[in-house]
């Protein structure tokens, strides 16, 4: 593929620009900035242009200092759009995918979308990253905070395949470099570097302009995609109980990645009773000879499991539109059934909140999803999109084969609290969806802070879903802060990168590394 753009290096919207208002926000309509300028950046030399221009402009309005940087747009919280950012460089044109005979890898660049290497690497070359399903989510943030997907059990993480990075980044006197560090670097802090980026988080330490990866794993010729739902009415509190049970019990026991089972990566969609239905998709590799009774079998358990009966999906599920005709497994192409089960949603505002899971849910918690997903509490709260989505975890992804700055490397399931609205609604029914899913998060945590917090049975959250709630003693009373939550004892290493090569702390937000405290410094709230 030749690598090259038809358009400037760099683009400048102003206020006054009618393509202002698009480009001022994400794809969370939640946050909507006012920079100063959003810049398009289109190459690694313009990147470093732009953001040496950036930095070395003075603030005119003092409330407004933050440089933040874009590509995918999908950023929770208001890490990237916020009330406090002067200008966003915005690296979406750089997106091409191609092939890298210098340094024997594949070379995604920071703007290209999940779509964009799932499309063009895959064709090319049979290889793909195991990342996420949504297609809009650009790798400059997914791949940084540990990127996973419907691959991830059967092939890792897509940090597990990165072998370089390219960032630009911020010297002490305010100039702009553009550094290559490797895996092989023998330079201890360009290692460091590229570690920070294999799940530290984006946003942190410089401008990402490139990504390389080796030895990409092939995905299946076909896989074997299967989609139901059930309705809410034919629940009561007991099968409820067990098919949560059932999901997590079949993930406990099903963790080699050898095996067909090992490599079945599936969803629970658990809609507010407002929804009308529960969902579940699956996908497993139909190229093992054991894939379609491995499926077989995971229906057996967790459908089987119940009296409710399970029948097609009729409605939307959080960022997934309803997959229909798949009550009956189907069997397509990997790349046909990627974009079946690609989507995002509508534009609209979110909250959202996570956990690991390293065993099974209690009957504790089920009981406290149960009641607050609209059959106790919230009773009249009328809100289909506002569900809890459990992932299936491990297995590969348990057995990284090198060092990353991903702690949770022994979880089971990986749970997504999401809670959705359109930017016109009330700012009473606004403050309704965030106690919502505040309450229901809280309570299903309430032995441990009302937060996964640090232990047995939880794993902390995900960077990549990021909370602000959690550096809010109103809401985290665990005594893990947010960062030990997100990086556990990794902290500490991603400190020392921030301090080697973001020392000015341009690249900062609500829950961004913090520079380590000088020696004799106080010691303040994180």
């Amino acid at each position: 593929m030749t690598h090259g753009h038809a358009f400037p290096p760099m683009t400048t919207v102003g206020p006054g620009d009618k393509r202002y208002p698009a480009l001022a926000r994400g794809f969370n309509q939640r946050w909507i900035a006012r920079p100063d300028y959003v810049r398009l950046v289109g190459s690694p030399a313009g990147a470093v242009r732009a953001l040496s221009e950036a930095v070395n402009q003075h603030p005119a309005d003092p409330t407004r200092t933050r440089i933040t940087v874009r590509s995918g747009g999908h950023c929770y919280e208001d890490f990237v759009s916020g009330d406090d950012v002067r200008v966003i460089l915005d690296v979406s044109p750089m997106c091409g995918v191609y092939r890298d005979p210098d340094l024997e890898a594949d070379c995604v660049e920071a703007g290209a979308t999940n779509w964009h290497v799932y499309s063009h690497l895959y064709p090319l070359t049979g290889r793909a990253l195991p990342g996420g399903s949504c297609y809009s989510v650009g790798t400059g943030g997914h791949v940084t905070g540990g990127g996973f997907g419907l691959l991830s059990r059967q092939f890792g993480l897509t940090v597990d395949y990165l072998y370089a990075v390219e960032v630009a980044v911020v010297r002490p006197n305010r100039t702009v470099d553009l550094v290559v560090a490797t895996r092989d670097d023998p330079g201890t802090n360009l290692r460091d570097l590229l570690w920070a980026h294999t799940g530290g988080g984006g946003g942190n330490f410089g401008l990402v302009t490139r990504f390389w990866f080796r030895d990409l794993p092939q995905p299946p010729r076909k896989v074997r995609l299967a989609a139901l739902a059930w309705k809410w009415s034919k629940f009561d509190k007991a099968e409820f109980g067990k098919l949560v049970s059932a999901y997590g019990q079949y993930f406990r026991d099903h963790q080699d990645p050898d095996e067909a089972s090992g490599k079945l990566f599936a969803m629970l969609k658990l809609n507010h009773v407002s929804n009308g239905e529960i969902g579940l998709l699956a996908q497993v590799d139909d190229d093992d000879p054991g894939g379609e009774e491995a499926l077989a079998d995971f229906l057996r358990a967790v459908d089987g499991a119940i009296r409710p009966t399970s029948g097609q999906m009729n409605a939307p599920m959080g960022e997934h539109p309803p997959l229909r005709d798949m009550h009956t497994p189907r069997v397509l192409p990997w790349l046909t059934a990627t974009q079946a089960l690609n989507g995002s949603g509508e534009n609209r505002c979110g909250k959202y909140k996570s956990a690991y899971m390293r065993k099974p849910f209690t009957t504790a918690q089920i009981d406290e999803m149960w009641a607050y997903l609209g059959n106790v509490h919230y009773k009249d709260y009328v809100n289909g999109e506002a569900l809890i989505q459990i992932d299936s975890y491990g297995a590969a992804i348990n057995h990284p084969p090198r060092d990353s700055a991903v702690p949770q490397r022994d979880s089971i399931m990986k749970m997504q609290f999401q809670v959705y609205w359109k930017r016109t609604e009330s700012d009473s029914a606004v403050k309704r969806h965030e106690a919502w899913i505040r309450d229901i998060y809280r309570k299903t945590f309430a032995t441990s802070g009302g937060v996964p917090a640090i232990n047995d049975l939880t794993d902390g959250c995900y960077v990549n879903y990021p909370d602000a709630d959690l550096g809010s003693g109103e809401w985290n009373a665990s005594g893990d802060a947010w960062h030990t939550l997100y990086y556990k004892d990794a902290y500490t290493r991603l400190q020392q990168v921030k301090r080697c090569w973001d020392p000015l702390d341009v690249f900062r937000h609500r829950q961004s590394v913090r520079l380590p405290k000088a020696r004799g410094e106080a010691s303040g709230p994180e």
